[in-house]
Order: C-alpha cells, then structure tokens, then sequence
C-alpha cells in the first residue's frame, strides 16, 4: 500500500509544471499529512525532488540555456508558504512591481503583506519577509486587486503613466479586470480612479 501512495504522489508531482512549488498539504486526498511528510523526505533523499525550506518542495526545471536547475520562483514559494499555514496574502509595493511586470528591479528582499505573523524566510540568498496586517485590509478582494493596488501604491498618485497603464490593462484578463472594479471601490478615490482606467474596456 505504501507504495502505491509514493506512486500517487510521484505521478501528480508529473502533473505539475516543471518548477512547481508544493507542500505537503497539497497531496491529502491521496494520504495522511505525516505520509504524505514521509514520501517526500524520501523523494528529497532520491533527489527527485528538492526541499526549499521545511516542508517545502519544489521540482528542478532544468535551463538549457544556463546548463543547470533553475532556482524556484520566489513567488511562488511565498504562496507555498501562505498555503501551509492557511494565511492570506499579497504582494507588497517593490514586490508587486516586480511581479506585475512595471519594474525590472528584482527586489533585495521580497516583501508580502498577510494576515499571519510577521515572520522571515531566507533561502537561496533570497528573503521573503511577511509583514502582519489586518485581515480587512487584505482578505475582502482577489490577489490581483490588492498586488496592482500595492503597486499604484509604491509608483504614487502623480507619477503612475499611461504606459504602466497599459501594461497592466494587457496583462490582466477580463475576468481580472471585472474583479478589480468590483473589489477596487473599498479603496481610496486617487487609487480607484486609476483602476477604473486599467479595468475600462478598449474603444
């Protein structure tokens, strides 16, 4: 039986996309938590996969073009970690310009707002510091609401231009776009206005 459950879990870490973050709680409708633990500790020993920090795993995309396994995707290993321990979270001000695609910056410390503790995680010579705040501020609207928030945030109120304007009404779908004009109206007026205009609909 016990190999049947290493079998499951090999075959859906397969499913994934070559550089996948997963944790443990992302395989329990094939087994117990501590099973599951086992199965990749031991899938970490046979070098299938690799562990990033405690109970977080990720699969080696291999980079013809740099000849070795990529490092995993900072953001993604950060929405590991908010998964793990059940928190909400969403990209800070530096740290959503990154992901947005509005700065090419990559950020000496990737920064998050969430409901959990304050807490850091180095890994790689990379941190991801989680900052406390109240679940209000971040938990009433989509990931992709408060990320482009934060990041109108961090560029400010007179300096955001139309090309980073455009950047964002190219890059959210439509689906994105409805959420952002639904969830955006808690927000204050300068910061709503400008998602009206990411979020309107092309002539």
């Amino acid at each position: 039986m016990e190999i049947s459950y290493k079998e499951s879990v090999v075959k859906k870490i397969e499913s994934f996309e070559a550089g996948a973050v997963f944790i443990a709680n992302d395989f329990l409708e094939i087994a117990s938590y501590e099973r599951i633990r086992n199965i990749l500790n031991r899938l970490v020993k046979d070098g299938t996969i690799r562990r990033i920090l405690n109970g977080v795993y990720y699969q080696p995309r291999y980079s013809e073009l740099i000849d070795e396994y990529e490092a995993p995707n900072v953001h993604q290993v950060a929405l590991a970690i908010a998964r793990k321990y059940n928190w909400t979270i969403t990209p800070s001000e530096n740290t959503a310009l990154n992901i947005l695609g509005l700065s090419t910056q990559v950020p000496a410390k990737w920064v998050y707002l969430s409901d959990g503790r304050y807490v850091t995680y180095s890994f790689g010579g990379i941190d991801i510091e989680f900052k406390r705040r109240s679940n209000a501020e971040i938990s009433n609207m989509s990931m992709i609401t408060s990320m482009v928030i934060q990041a109108i945030k961090a560029i400010g109120k007179d300096r955001i231009t139309e090309e980073q304007i455009d950047i964002l009404k190219k890059r959210l779908s439509a689906e994105e776009k409805k959420a952002l004009l639904k969830d955006g109206k808690t927000a204050t007026a300068w910061i709503y206005e400008i998602l009206r205009k990411i979020g309107e609909e092309d002539e």
